[in-house]
This record gives structure tokens, C-alpha cells and sequence, in this order.
């Protein structure tokens, strides 16, 4: 793919590939540990094989030029450095933008523009971060383009802060680490409070990892996600009028449970509840994982969904629907939301003799259920963020 994008590029910015460099940032996907990043809890996230390429070059003046052949409708978005700032129209491109206004808030100064294409192979808004990979992809490459030499994870920071502070969303650190951290055939247990991190071998035996996407638009996730948030904050508070801790993560299931009376509104409570019992799941999960026990693994996912939509409300109808159907089905050993919710996807551990049947049982459960087709991709796991290098033919 990236000598058919370089096409593109050469013909979008009118250019040649002379000093074009080539960078990929992978999605990702959360396996168990979900809404438990921004209170202080752990995820078990994987890098994807699939994810966003963007190629770039370096200008002589201050323009920046982004392009992207997921938006091809939007043509070329021009802005200058001297007057990077959110705007309506730019849309996805407000994304890169970002990241450059964040590091130079840290004393990286980006010195010219550059041109910029983008091209994502993750489907848009589903839930497997397209926004997190565009900001690390960019990340990268102003890294190595303008040889900043920032360290891995306070680059993976930085564009975390340009996604709260410049876009307006509360997101966790979850997605830019796993994007700019991830490790083939591994997942990572990532403690979102303190930033340790181990690699897990995620060896599924004779299984894959489906993603299977409800196509539902999700206009409520960005305002939701904020709120819940606001309530696991008000919980904590509630819980801190007794006990010294700084975040829901710190609490073992037993302690919460001995506490959960300090929190006043019931549904506080509840949000609460979520956030400390599926902490300790994840860490229960990776444990099982390790020891080579799938079957407790998937039942852990399992009990993960049903927290999500009893206790901390972020499924509605289509997840609901996707994951019934595919309990149902032989060879399943797990299946649950994954990503904010409210709409996006699903992931499964499926038996390898029994992915096409799962395919079609399900979608054909859930279009009789919803009126919705979803899609489904099987998943390899893959490396973090990197520059693409072009192989030198010897003649």
C-alpha cells in the first residue's frame, strides 16, 4: 500500500518522493479494562496490524497542508503555524493540529511546515481509536522529521494532552500508549496511574481475536464518556471524606465494597462499583491468561460486558445484541464491548474452525434484532508507532 500512497501524495501536493518519509501508527484494541484508565485502574490493551500510514515532507515556509483519503471530500486543509487553532470545518485534520500545538507547548518547535497525507484502515468512530493512531502517527514523524528525540512515552503523553485539551475530549491514556507502545503477538497490562507496564504473550491457541462493529452512529459517546467520568470524580470524593486514596484504582473489590456506603448518589455508586470491580477482573484476566487459561479469560470478558451494561450503562441495544449473539455461538470463548460504547464494536476470542459460522450467525442475529449490518474483522496483533523504511534494491 504505501507506493500506491505515495502516488497519491506526489499527485495531492504536486510534488516528487525526494525526502518523503513513510510512518504508520497502529489502532488498538482493549481486551478487558474498560472505563478503568481515567480512574487510575488497569487495561489490557493490543496494538493492531491495521492502522493509519501518513507520508510526509518537509516545506521551506510555514504552511502545513493535511490530506487524507478517508476524507477526500474535504481536498487539501492548509493552515500556517502561526495560527493553529480548532476549527469546525478542518474537521479530522484539528487532530495533527493538535499534537503540533502541544509540543511546541513543551518547547519542541516545529521550524517549517510540511505536506501531509493520511490514509486509516480503521474503520471511522468504531471504537478502535482512529483518532488516538492519526495523533501518534503524527507524533512520530514530527519526532523524527525535526529530531526532537522525545522519549516514547512522554510523546505518547503529549498527544493524550492534545486530545483533552486541544479537541475537548477527557480520553484516558489507554489509547495513545497502546498505539505508540504496542508489541507483536503481545498485549499490554498497563497501570493507567502510575504508567507501568508489562508485556503479556498473548498466546489464543487455536482462537483469533474478531472485532465486529455495530455501524451504529455515535453521537452520544463524547458526551456520556464525560459524564461518567464526572461521576466515577463525585464517587471518589464521596469515598475520600474517609479514606486516603487518590483514585477508584487504588480500591480492592472487598474495600470498595466496606466504603460504598460514603457515596451518596446511588448512581455514583454504581459507576463506582464498575470501575474498582473490573480493575481487579483485568488483573484477575491476565493473570488466568498467563497461566494458559483461555476458558477463565473469556468468562472474565464475559462478566466484563455485563458490568458495562448493568452497572456503568455505556452498552444500549446494538452492543447488547452483537454480544448475546455471540455467546451464543460454539466456539466462543469471550466476547464483550470494547471502547467507550454507546455504538462502536464488539471483540471475540473465536475457535478458528468456527469463525465463518460465528460471522454469519451473528450478523445475522443482529440484523434481525437491530436492522443494522455489522462488519467484522479478524485482527492480528502488531507493533507500536514506527517509520516505515524504505527497502533499498541492490541492482
Amino acid at each position: 500500500m504505501p507506493n500506491e500512497l505515495l502516488n497519491k501524495f506526489i499527485e495531492v501536493f504536486q510534488t516528487n518522493e525526494e525526502n518523503s518519509r513513510t510512518f504508520f501508527a497502529p489502532g488498538r484494541v482493549n481486551l478487558i479494562g474498560e472505563h478503568t484508565d481515567y480512574n487510575g485502574g488497569h487495561v489490557f490493551p493490543c496494538a493492531l496490524t491495521i492502522g493509519t500510514t501518513a507520508i510526509v515532507k518537509k516545506r521551506e515556509d510555514r504552511l502545513i497542508r493535511f490530506y487524507s483519503t478517508n476524507f477526500e471530500q474535504l481536498g487539501v486543509i492548509e493552515v500556517s503555524l502561526d495560527n493553529l487553532r480548532n476549527e469546525k470545518a478542518h474537521d479530522w485534520a484539528n487532530y495533527p493540529k493538535g499534537v503540533v500545538v502541544i509540543l511546541e507547548q513543551h518547547g519542541y518547535k516545529v521550524e517549517t511546515g510540511f505536506d501531509v497525507l493520511y490514509a486509516g484502515e480503521i474503520p471511522n468512530g468504531p471504537g478502535l481509536s482512529s483518532s488516538a493512531s492519526i495523533e501518534v502517527v503524527t507524533g512520530i514523524l514530527l519526532n523524527e522529521l525535526f529530531s526532537f528525540e522525545i522519549d516514547r512515552v512522554e510523546l505518547v503523553k503529549m498527544c493524550q494532552q492534545a486530545e483533552n485539551e486541544f479537541i475537548g475530549v477527557s480520553c484516558g491514556i489507554m489509547d495513545q500508549f497502546a498505539i505508540g507502545m504496542g508489541k507483536e503477538k503481545h498485549a499490554i497490562l498497563l497501570n493507567c496511574d502510575t504508567l507501568e507496564y508489562i508485556y503479556s504473550p498473548l498466546d489464543l491457541k487455536n482462537a483469533s481475536l474478531i472485532i465486529a462493529n455495530t455501524n451504529k452512529q455515535r453521537g452520544l459517546a463524547d458526551s456520556k464518556y464525560n459524564e461518567r467520568r464526572g461521576e466515577c470524580e463525585r464517587a471518589l470524593q464521596d469515598l475520600q471524606t474517609e479514606l486516603t486514596i487518590n483514585s477508584l484504582g487504588e480500591l480492592t473489590p472487598s474495600k470498595f465494597d466496606e466504603y460504598a456506603h460514603l457515596i451518596k448518589n446511588e448512581i455514583d455508586r454504581k459507576r463506582a462499583k464498575h470501575a474498582v470491580h473490573e480493575n481487579a477482573r483485568t488483573k484477575t484476566a491476565v493473570a488466568k491468561l498467563e497461566e494458559g487459561d483461555i476458558l477463565a479469560f473469556g468468562k472474565l470478558m464475559n462478566a466484563s460486558h455485563v458490568s458495562l451494561r448493568d452497572d456503568y450503562e455505556v452498552t444500549g441495544k446494538e452492543l447488547d445484541s452483537l454480544v448475546e449473539a455471540a455467546w451464543k455461538q460454539d466456539g466462543v470463548i469471550g466476547s464483550r464491548m470494547t471502547g467507550a460504547g454507546f455504538g462502536g464494536c464488539t471483540i471475540s476470542i473465536v475457535e478458528n474452525n468456527q469463525i465463518d459460522s460465528f460471522i454469519e450467525n451473528v450478523g445475522v442475529e443482529y440484523e434481525e434484532k437491530t436492522g443494522l449490518k455489522a462488519d467484522f474483522y479478524v485482527v492480528n496483533v502488531g507493533d507500536g508507532a514506527k517509520e516505515i523504511v524504505k527497502e533499498i534494491v541492490n541492482e
